[in-house]
């Protein structure tokens, strides 16, 4: 059991970096779609390097990173099964599969992007941005505070939080509006 905590960072590394992707690429279709609203020859530059940048980040850094953060999962609870009998850890894995979902759909937007089909607006690509950001706070409440009752504060906290980027959402907004060059 001496390599576990390799495997805990590596598992712990590749979770960062999947991260990293999931918060990056949502921007980059807000781009992407932002651009798709410009005039000629702008649209065509701006999209095309956009979708360049987006094909990197989703394919060499944010599918192999969820991949390999999931792969060091398994193998810690190959290590250690009886992680499972927590009840943080089943709420835990519970955000897992959220994360997994989420990830999945935004899969299904990178491709409807990467075929210049847009069927969502920018506003909306901001908004799916924060998806992860919940996940996220979710799972480091649980897994420091390990415990299944506590972890609704944290739930209660995400709640804090959606509303107060909902207001600096719509506060932006304004200022867009008002300054497009904000």
């Amino acid at each position: 059991m001496e390599y576990y905590n390799y495997i805990k960072a590596l598992h712990l590394i590749f979770v960062i970096t999947w991260f990293a992707g999931l918060f990056y690429i949502p921007r980059l279709f807000v781009y992407q779609i932002e651009a798709s609203h410009k005039p000629s020859p702008d649209k065509e530059i701006l999209g095309e390097q956009l979708k360049l940048m987006a094909k990197r980040l989703w394919t060499i850094i944010t599918w192999p990173s969820g991949i390999l953060a999931v792969f060091f999962g398994l193998t810690l609870f190959y290590l250690n099964p009886y992680l499972i009998q927590n009840d943080w850890m089943q709420v835990k894995l519970g955000f897992v599969v959220l994360l997994i979902a989420y990830h999945l759909q935004t899969h299904v937007y990178f491709k409807q992007l990467q075929n210049d089909i847009v069927k969502k607006s920018s506003s909306f690509m901001r908004l799916w941005n924060e998806g992860a950001t919940f996940i996220l706070f979710a799972v480091i409440f649980l897994v420091l505070l390990k415990s299944a009752f506590n972890w609704i504060f944290g739930v209660i906290g995400i709640f804090v939080l959606a509303l107060l980027l909902m207001l600096g959402f719509k506060l932006y907004k304004n200022i867009r509006k008002n300054n497009p060059r904000a």
